[in-house]
């Protein structure tokens, strides 16, 4: 039943470009021991890119990433966006968010991108993110990744890129 409201809602065939978002008041990804990037207060972005994303999908969220007002103003209310927080971006790809768990046990990623065309989406949503006003951190696109992370509130959003295709 579940299944088919998304279905409903969703244009025939068309997935939608993820990320799952976290406050953070610190995070770092390592890669063989080494820190490949590494934030104070700001956002850890786990970014999944599937088959029918585009770059009009990567700047869209991009774009209401920079913009979500989900830091706290001087009364506690969440009012700020990341640039007016003073905070950073740390992106980790992650194609786990699309993992089929709906038959069996083992996941199915059939729904993420192919890593060639995953990876150029990435790089450009991080050099987009780059052009912008907040520093930007980066995991190692197709590596072997340990997160560690200290989360703010905590506060965790779920984005994809389905708004967009509605507008």
């Amino acid at each position: 039943m579940c299944q088919d409201k998304i279905v409903k809602r969703q244009a025939p065939g068309k997935k939608f470009m993820r990320m799952v978002i976290q406050r953070v008041r610190e995070a770092c990804v390592t890669v063989s021991g080494s820190t490949t990037g590494s934030i104070r207060k700001g956002l850890l972005v786990f970014l999944g890119i599937c088959r029918s994303d585009t770059t009009a999908d990567a700047d869209y969220l991009l774009d209401k990433l920079l913009g979500l007002r989900i830091f706290a103003d001087e009364q506690g209310k969440m009012n700020l966006s990341l640039r007016e927080s003073g905070g950073a971006l740390l992106i980790v790809s992650q194609f786990t968010l699309y993992a089929d768990c709906r038959k069996g046990r083992r996941p199915s990623f059939d729904l993420a991108a192919p890593p060639e065309q995953a990876q150029t989406l990435y790089n450009h949503f991080v050099e987009y993110a780059r052009q912008g006003p907040v520093p930007v951190e980066t995991g190692v696109f197709q590596a072997m990744m340990q997160v560690q992370l200290v989360n703010d509130g905590p506060v965790t959003i779920l984005l994809d890129s389905e708004d967009c295709a509605k507008r």
